[in-house]
């Protein structure tokens, strides 16, 4: 169950230096716990944009109805963004650790069904978060 239950989401494009770590895309929920906040980097290219949209509202949902504290993601994945050795451009949600592995995975396939119905390649989309 979501507790307190998500009343509005506010998806916005921001430019990725922005953002509260690096990532292309984050969710938190405001001050009042009725919103939840999405933001995804600008990526100049609006349907990359849209993918790590869908991405991140379905994690969201997902981590949240699991009770999973959007805290705990937080601190997991600055810790792995802070760790992370150069070269690597693995997600901190595919790491065994993640406390949100299966709810990444489950939006990760949708976010792939959706790139290829938009005619998206995969390769290109992951080389350009990777970049940002």
């Amino acid at each position: 169950m979501i507790h307190p239950p998500i009343k509005r989401f506010i998806i916005d494009v921001i430019p990725n230096d922005k953002q509260r770590y690096s990532t292309v895309g984050d969710y938190y929920r405001g001050v009042n716990e009725e919103d939840m906040y999405i933001h995804v980097s600008e990526m100049g290219n609006n349907k990359m944009e849209l993918l790590v949209m869908i991405h991140e509202l379905i994690e969201v949902i997902l981590t949240e109805d699991a009770d999973i504290k959007e805290k705990d993601i937080l601190k997991f994945d600055t810790e792995f963004e802070k760790n992370r050795l150069p070269g690597n451009t693995d997600e901190p949600g595919d790491a065994i650790q993640s406390p949100y592995k299966l709810q990444h995975a489950y939006a990760t396939s949708v976010e792939r069904m959706m790139c290829a119905l938009l005619g998206v390649d995969w390769k290109d989309y992951e080389d350009t978060c990777s970049k940002l």
